[in-house]
């Protein structure tokens, strides 16, 4: 018997299939994300998932977000971590991703969305419109400053950062309510905390928000893996959220830029709408276009492109540039200008299946947004 057949047999050798090692970040909310996909992912495969903590720079630097450069500042470590070797798959909040393919890594999988809305967790049960005059409201994000303004102008809107935690305990500390993701409130059992959930209509939120990606490298070759992945993806909630990045990315709005976008797939019609803010919320524009879904999925995908780009560009006709200053909020813009939601979100070519309900080929171009 050899010495290693020995060891296996005593255990001190695995002699299962190698774990799946994904990255996430350590916060509460990662976690919980991240092991949710963790647990699909080892059903999928029939292998081991191992979480790898990551820490980035927005987890340990307190500056606002926009200062940052934005929330890409969530995403960078990890994916540095991916193209090292040091992990095999990363989580991450979609809301979160810069709108610019990452060289090297392709978006495998999107998992069905959660909620999209925002919510206003607030002191004695208020609503935003019950809030006290000049009640004080903290959020990190623009967006949510300028619909907060735009709605209730008398509010004391502050800039905040930290985990949901840590925000929610402000209610009860120096501040009479804060607004949240429903989505991330529900991912950690929170959600019962909320006192009004915010609808679509009025309160679009950030592009992607209360979905997740599932990120490997473009060159994988584990064709187990590819294969369990597209298991995870959910076609309706890549055409949504592929619409609403493009309408970002079209805009080429950058960090400080106030954007909601929603998209949503009702009887094989996309519809698309989104809203630019001012950034103290005394005017907005708003846009909204429809397509019907037919042929292949790739098909799908394109008419989900083309309809985020109609958006866009009926916003920047009406002045959308000039009212946020989208301009000057772009970040890492190419010299050209020429955005689209391209390759970040394609399925790669080896993870494809050979039929029609596969969900490839749209995906990401520059822009991020501060949510």
């Amino acid at each position: 018997m050899s010495e290693q057949t020995a060891a296996e047999q005593d255990g001190s050798v695995p002699t299962g299939p190698a774990p799946i090692r994904l990255g996430t970040r350590a916060s509460r909310l990662a976690m919980s994300q991240s092991q949710d996909v963790a647990d699909r992912l080892a059903k999928a495969s029939g292998r081991p998932v191992e979480l790898v903590e990551v820490t980035s720079e927005g987890d340990t630097n307190r500056a606002s977000l926009a200062s940052l450069g934005g929330t890409g500042v969530f995403a960078s470590a990890l994916r540095e971590a991916l193209v090292a070797g040091e992990v095999d798959v990363l989580v991450h909040s979609l809301k979160d991703l810069p709108t610019a393919p990452y060289p090297g890594l392709t978006i495998a999988a999107v998992p069905k969305r959660a909620d999209a809305r925002d919510v206003l967790v607030a002191r004695n049960g208020a609503t935003v419109d019950s809030l006290p005059e000049g009640a004080k409201v903290g959020t990190g994000s623009p967006r949510r400053v300028a619909q907060l303004k735009a709605r209730r102008p008398d509010l004391d809107v502050v800039d905040i950062r930290g985990n949901i935690d840590t925000r929610l305990g402000r209610v009860e500390d120096d501040l009479d309510a804060v607004v949240l993701a429903a989505a991330g409130l529900g991912r950690i059992d929170r959600l019962s905390a909320a006192t009004e959930l915010l609808d679509l209509g009025f309160w679009p939120s950030a592009p992607g928000q209360g979905a997740l990606a599932v990120e490997i490298r473009s060159d994988e070759t584990d064709t187990k893996l590819l294969a369990a992945l597209r298991k995870l993806d959910h076609a309706p909630t890549r055409l949504t959220v592929t619409a609403e990045r493009e309408v970002l990315a079209k805009l080429e709005a950058g960090c400080s830029a106030p954007i909601g976008a929603t998209a949503v797939v009702d009887a094989e019609l996309l519809l698309v709408s989104a809203t630019v803010y001012r950034p103290d919320g005394s005017e907005y524009r708003t846009a909204s276009h429809a397509a019907h879904l037919d042929g292949s999925a790739q098909e799908r995908l394109d008419e989900a492109l083309d309809v985020g780009r109609r958006v866009a560009a009926e916003l920047l006709e009406n002045g959308a540039a000039e009212l946020a200053d989208l301009a000057s909020s772009v970040s890492d813009a190419p010299a050209d200008g020429d955005h689209s939601a391209g390759p970040g979100l394609a399925t790669p070519a080896a993870a494809q299946p050979a039929d029609d309900d596969s969900t490839s080929g749209a995906g990401t171009g520059t822009a991020t947004t501060t949510d």
